[in-house]
């Protein structure tokens, strides 16, 4: 038998699952924001915090679309989650979800609220790849706690953008 750790097949409907809901839920950000627009601009850091939230709640998307390529080697599906993992990586906690002082966010804040889910999202994915390439270190199990984390700060940072700004 086959560990479901490494067999790729085994995380189709984990997959099919994750796409779904990581779909459904930009679509109610998107919608979301676009109520809220006028108090997303109005704050010179907030338009790139939504684009960080919409970049982490569609991630767990593009993890399925590439658990669902048929035949793919597990060397071309590490590969890609390691870049994904470091794409992501450089997109959010380089660009998008930086900390800057004074901006209405403490440091502890920002830690566990935002570059703590987006390390354990981008830090599980490159994690993952290597696993899966190496079948080593617990494969594709790695990708639970990044889509959790996906899923839950990408939450948080939408929570910000729709309720917090309101208050």
């Amino acid at each position: 038998m086959v560990d479901a750790a490494y067999a790729v097949e085994a995380w189709k409907d984990f997959a099919v699952m994750i796409g779904g809901a990581s779909a459904a839920l930009a679509g109610l950000l998107i919608v979301a924001m676009s109520i809220n627009v006028e108090q997303i601009l109005r704050y010179e850091y907030l338009p790139s915090r939504a684009a960080a939230a919409l970049v982490t709640v569609l991630s767990p998307l593009i993890i399925a679309i590439l658990l669902l390529v048929p035949d793919q080697p597990h060397a071309a599906l590490g590969t890609e989650l390691i870049l994904l993992g470091l794409a992501l990586g450089w997109v959010l906690l380089g660009r998008l979800a930086r900390f800057e002082p004074g901006r209405n966010q403490s440091a502890e804040q920002w830690f566990i609220g935002t570059s703590g889910p987006m390390g354990v999202l981008t830090g599980g994915l490159v994690l993952a790849g290597v696993g899966i390439s190496a079948d080593a270190i617990g494969g594709l199990l790695w990708l639970a706690p990044a889509v959790i984390a996906a899923v839950l700060g990408g939450t948080t940072q939408a929570w910000v953008l729709l309720i917090e700004i309101r208050r």
